[in-house]
């Protein structure tokens, strides 16, 4: 067995060598590192291209020549820096090559570890991945799961745009990705879309391209009539290939159910410009992924408009909502009575999440929860799955530390009359930071940030009103 360098120490050599050792003599015991299909070139320039011979008196130790595998990899494989790369980059490809790769030689095309095909043994993807293992008894599976994950990934691909194509790191986006294999003009796939145009659709708007609950991979949310293969409901008979409606257009054919929406926008107190429009400039007609049936995702949906809110997503702490679940966690779409379209006003909106009174109710049948007297939903292990603190507070005291206020405090001379206005506006953003917790003006979580509004620290409660800072 080869001794490798560990992130720690060098392992002690089982055998004394000299420190100017030739990599042939490496070969004598370690022949077996070149002997498989794929050989890594670098095994062309020797050993000691990557590994490097130490001898203390008689203690010989064999060790990396730099102080993680990953940093050994990057001086020949700099294009792969996850730090110098925009967009999403594969998370092993961030720490560890030997994660995926073996350093020395594989049967497997760029030296993996496993093939990317094949069962949960076999298959490398799914020793991280758990995609098409779990199917529903009434579930549906993606034949192409059984050609190989590289069929419609390309592990290192990514982009400074947030496309789906660069998120996924897809070999191309869909439709071009799926019509390589299904083709359009097949009789029998237009009749299952009931002779309607869908060559040039966005296929996983209804479709799950892995795995479903649902016959046919369709995805979770659907939109009724779709779901019901009531069609006829929205459309005509496609004519000349192109869609025909039942109505005049779009918004006419949407308020036929969807009136109460209608109302809401013509009504509301605070418009929402982007929801004056089309129904379809936001939502998909017929299923998405995601509650409410956004067009693209419940983010990007409303990125496209707010490039301001875009540009955050450059910041390195994301508030979950604003750049995970969706805006409309926080902000009504189709118009409210609170400024900047919030659901809730002041500290309120907050701890609706994050407050010790804030519970959830659960949706059983359709495995969610909802917030904001279930105007909201969740899935059902959000909470969990994102760590979402509660705050121990007692009559708005207790954050960030025991007996420090929440909300304004009163002056207690005049109970009518704020002393120190405050609010978790005061010490946090509400969408991204450079910093953890989300301070404001991106300032780190310490005794500093806490002196811009303490100006004594040995009495605490001498405090900088806003305006006197």
């Amino acid at each position: 067995m080869m001794l490798f360098a560990t992130r720690a120490m060098a392992a002690v050599h089982p055998v004394p060598l000299d420190k100017n050792t030739d990599s042939k003599k490496c070969l004598e015991c370690h022949d077996d590192k070149a002997k498989h299909k794929f050989v890594h070139s670098a095994m062309e320039a020797g050993c000691l291209s990557c590994h490097e011979i130490r001898v203390n008196k008689d203690v010989t130790r064999v060790k990396l020549i730099t102080a993680t595998t990953s940093a050994l990899c990057l001086t020949c494989h700099a294009d792969k820096t996850a730090a110098d790369i925009k967009g999403t980059v594969h998370p092993p490809a961030v720490r560890d090559c030997l994660t995926c790769h073996d350093a020395h030689s594989s049967d497997n095309k760029n030296q993996l570890l496993k093939a990317v095909s094949g069962d949960e043994k076999d298959n490398l993807c799914l020793s991280c991945h758990q995609t098409g293992l779990h199917v529903a008894a009434k579930g549906s599976r993606h034949a192409a799961l059984d050609m190989g994950c590289d069929t419609c990934h390309t592990t290192h691909k990514t982009g400074a745009e947030p496309s789906v194509e660069n998120r996924f790191h897809l070999t191309k986006a869909a439709p071009a990705l799926c019509v390589d294999c299904h083709d359009p003009k097949d009789a029998d796939l237009a009749k299952a879309h009931n002779n309607q145009p869908f060559g040039t659709a966005n296929c996983v708007q209804c479709h799950d391209p892995h795995q479903s609950d649902s016959p046919k991979l369709m995805v979770k949310f659907q939109h009724a009539p779709f779901q019901g293969n009531g069609c006829d409901t929205c459309h005509q008979p496609a004519k000349d290939g192109k869609v025909v409606l039942v109505q005049a257009d779009v918004k006419a054919l949407c308020v036929t159910c969807h009136d109460d929406k209608a109302k809401q926008i013509d009504s509301a107190k605070v418009p929402h410009p982007g929801a004056a429009g089309d129904c379809t400039d936001c939502h998909n007609p017929h299923a998405s992924s995601q509650p409410g049936l956004p067009k693209t995702d419940s983010v990007s949906i409303c990125l496209g408009c707010h490039s301001d809110i875009d540009d955050l997503r450059k910041k390195s702490v994301h508030h979950q909502p604003a750049f995970g679940q969706g805006c409309s966690t926080c902000h009504t779409p189709h118009g409210g009575d609170n400024d900047h379209l919030l659901r809730a006003k002041g500290n309120a909106l907050c701890l609706e999440c994050h407050g010790p009174d804030s519970v959830a109710q659960k949706d059983e049948a359709d495995h969610l929860l909802t917030i904001f007297n279930g105007t909201v939903r969740l899935p059902d292990d959000y909470y969990s799955k994102n760590k979402v603190p509660i705050l121990p507070l007692r009559y708005g005291l207790g954050h960030p530390v025991e007996y420090h206020p929440v909300s304004d405090v009163m002056d207690p001379t005049n109970q009518s009359k704020v002393k120190t206005p405050l609010s978790c506006l005061s010490c946090h953003q509400p969408h991204a930071s450079g910093q953890p917790d989300l301070l404001v003006k991106d300032q780190v979580n310490n005794m500093a940030f806490c002196d811009s509004c303490h100006k004594n620290r040995l009495n605490m409660k001498e405090t900088l009103t806003p305006s006197s800072k």
